[in-house]
């Protein structure tokens, strides 16, 4: 006959959307525990010692331990809240403890557990189409309060597939989840961690309906020597089901920690844990939390603080080095001395040196009041000048982030003063192609922004900015790969203009407003913290040239407004877009740094994905139109093709395709279309790239960038 197993699961999946409504409200009280453990790991890394600063020499130790207790409110489809009663965090007295109470229901048809670890998310054993991924075996039955439970065997039909493989318990005649223990591997396309493990059981809240009891995770990950792994328990309790919520009971506020979560003391957690502590757990609140009293001691705090704060020359070579004074609550960073060597034609070899110290203007660890001050110091051994600036942060705010800065002294500028060339990029291109594709002028300079979250997914920035600019021409043709019929280009846009400009002055103001709706936050005691929302983020901004301000010969006012979002398609996917339109209102007098600069590429490495062009040349369609257009859209499959290849299935490759594309009012148009391959060794993505100018075939090339980073050198942004 048929496959037990087969039956039962058709009618699992019946059922299944029925089961998954009877949980569309409800109010329940979750305790949560999570642990990490190292259970192995080298004594260096990149050249750093590993320090885990316990004092601890072993090689299988905890180094994460935390408990919490909240109340998970839900309201499908939108409407979900996380109130933390009590957090605790071992050897971390003011911590906030990890709170997700958050469950995977397998009666959705897609379980997405997270981008990190999949942004397809993975397929139910009883979603609406799993039989046609799935291989069911019926391995028994068991009895609890008089029901059967079916026990069934899930295993993948085919590897690399988003799937789990393990059991799932079905109640006979009822169709309903009794538990399930199911794994994913690599195999599951699973990113970042090797293995993760999951358990839930489910239990009668009233007659009708089950609600998830607890739910286990076993997270195990390995990568360069280091084998981690640990456990997420949520046990489940005083479910309500249809509580019967009213307009007050949700609002923008998604996570609330109250003022006195963290302030709990041992004997109302053994009062309170739903399941004791184990013995390997009760040792680590013990041992941490004694060090952190003894960390508070002046002497140790100024021994711990003289070893950190060791220099290593590779370690300053190749990663730079933070001071950390813990007494004083401060911080200098300095960069690595590698980024702060560079050529170009104009300065020859470039020293660009500096150093950023900051302080927290009070005890708390989540403390949003601080200050920073950033000297810069430029030098050009060939030119002989010297720029120097100093750039002066204040970060405050009790509900919501604003940010004040002020920047002045004498630097260098792009032509595009969004800095969309890097230094060692076109450190390379001078040296090994001869092409410098800097185009840079030299300002005195003095400006200032401010910007403030008010809430409601609304940021508004205004800023001002004044430039006495200062042309800068060639002084050599040094390179260490001379090519037969190339030289390097004048250094000023020769595309655009025939000659350099002559010294001028510009202020500028600025008013930029972005919303994203439905935005939601985690509020702590003192702030609250943007975490975005499903929905696109609106851009709109307004920029004007005053002409006799400070001698400006500036004379102009433009406007921009973009949208950009993400769109997640599980198993199909994700779309990303970027749109934008804009132009001048008046261009009575405008100098070239003014114009609208599209960001262009001329390197073999990306430009920054979903915010260039990487064909475009670089300042050639800089303009001053009263109107223009750009798109930038792009569709990561995430595997969805890929894993259907034979070969390339296991790398776990992303196919990527696209394009980018402009329009200026009167006869330019510009488009570029790409396909390639993302998440080559987890960063890297390739991508061939055509382009399209007036309808007409324009170039194409390979371009080569990282898929979870910025790959464009931003600069200094302003503001």
């Amino acid at each position: 006959g048929e496959n037990p197993a087969l039956e039962i699961i058709r009618n699992a999946i019946r059922k299944r959307t029925f089961y998954q409504r009877q949980l569309n409200q409800f109010q329940c009280e979750v305790y949560t525990k999570g642990q990490l453990r190292v259970k192995k790991y080298p004594e260096r890394f990149l050249g750093q010692k590993i320090d885990f600063g316990d004092l601890d020499t072993s090689k299988d130790k905890m180094v994460f331990l935390s408990e919490t207790i909240s109340r998970y409110s839900v309201d499908k489809p939108n409407k979900e809240k996380i109130e933390v009663i009590s957090s605790r965090v071992s050897g971390q007295s003011d911590g906030f403890g990890l709170s997700a109470p958050k469950f995977f229901s397998f009666y959705d048809n897609n379980v997405f557990i997270g981008n990190n670890l999949n942004p397809r998310g993975f397929i139910s054993p009883i979603a609406e189409n799993a039989m046609n991924y799935y291989k069911y075996k019926y391995e028994g039955a068991f009895y609890e309060d008089g029901k059967q439970v079916n026990r069934i065997r899930v295993q993948p039909r085919r590897k690399y597939e988003p799937l789990f493989n393990g059991y799932i318990n079905i109640v006979e005649d009822e169709w309903r989840i009794h538990s399930l223990d199911l794994l994913l591997t690599k195999e599951s396309q699973m990113e970042f961690v090797d293995t993760l493990k999951i358990e839930q059981l489910y239990r009668p809240v009233t007659n009708e309906v089950w609600a998830i009891a607890s739910q286990v995770m076993y997270p195990a990950a390995s990568l360069f020597g280091i084998n981690v792994d640990g456990s997420f328990i949520n046990i489940y309790s005083d479910f309500r089901i249809n509580p019967g919520f009213t307009k007050k009971d949700f609002n923008t506020t998604i996570l609330k920690y109250t003022d006195s979560s963290n302030k709990k003391t041992p004997a109302y957690w053994d009062r309170v844990r739903p399941v004791p502590l184990q013995a390997d757990e009760v040792a680590d609140y013990n041992r941490k939390d004694s060090m952190e009293l003894a960390r508070k001691d002046p002497h140790y705090i100024d021994s711990i603080t003289k070893t950190r704060n060791k220099v290593k020359v590779m370690g300053l070579l190749l990663f730079g080095k933070t001071f950390v004074s813990r007494n004083s609550r401060e911080t200098l960073a300095v960069e690595p001395l590698i980024d702060q060597f560079s050529f170009n034609v104009v300065e020859g070899l470039v020293l660009n040196t500096g150093f950023s110290w900051s302080k927290r203007l009070d005890s708390s660890a989540v403390s949003r009041r601080s200050i920073t001050l950033a000297p810069t110091v430029r030098y050009g051994f060939l030119n002989h000048h010297i720029n120097a600036h100093l750039t002066f942060f204040y970060h405050f705010g009790k509900n919501y982030a604003r940010s004040f800065q002020l920047s002045g002294g004498k630097r260098v500028f792009q032509y595009n003063n969004n800095s969309p060339i890097g230094p060692r990029g076109n450190t390379l291109s001078s040296l090994l192609s001869e092409r410098n594709r800097l185009k840079i002028y030299e300002a005195w300079y003095f400006r200032g922004s401010f910007r403030e979250g008010i809430g409601h997914g609304f940021t508004w920035t205004a800023g001002f900015q004044y430039q006495d600019r200062i042309p800068l021409e060639n002084n050599t043709t040094y390179t260490w790969r001379d090519i037969k019929g190339r030289e390097y280009t004048p250094n000023y846009p020769s595309d655009l203009v025939p000659q350099n400009f002559q010294r001028h002055q510009s202020f500028t103001v600025l008013f930029r407003l972005g919303w994203q709706p439905g935005t939601r936050y985690i509020e702590l005691v003192d702030r609250k913290i943007n975490v975005g929302s499903k929905y696109p983020v609106f851009n709109l901004q307004y920029i004007a040239g005053l002409k006799n301000i400070l001698g400006s010969d500036a004379d102009f006012s433009k406007w921009k407004f973009t949208i950009q979002d993400d769109i997640n398609f599980r198993l199909k996917g994700k779309f990303s877009y970027r749109l934008g339109i804009g132009g001048f209102i008046s261009r009575k007098h405008v100098d070239i740094p003014d114009y609208q600069h599209f960001n262009g590429n001329e390197s073999v490495l990306a430009t920054e994905y979903l915010n260039g062009f990487q064909l475009l040349p670089l300042y050639k369609y800089s303009n001053t139109s009263s109107f223009y257009g750009l798109a930038h859209i792009e569709h990561n499959f995430h595997g969805f093709i890929t894993n259907k290849i034979p070969g390339i299935k296991k790398l776990n490759l992303y196919l990527v395709v696209g394009g980018n594309g402009f329009f200026m009012q009167g006869s330019t148009n510009y488009f570029e279309c790409f396909i390639g391959l993302d998440n080559i060794f987890k960063q890297i993505r390739i991508d061939f790239v055509q382009s399209y100018l007036n309808g007409k075939i324009y170039s194409n090339a390979f371009r080569i960038g990282l898929s979870r980073f910025n790959t464009r050198s931003r600069g200094d942004d302003w503001p």
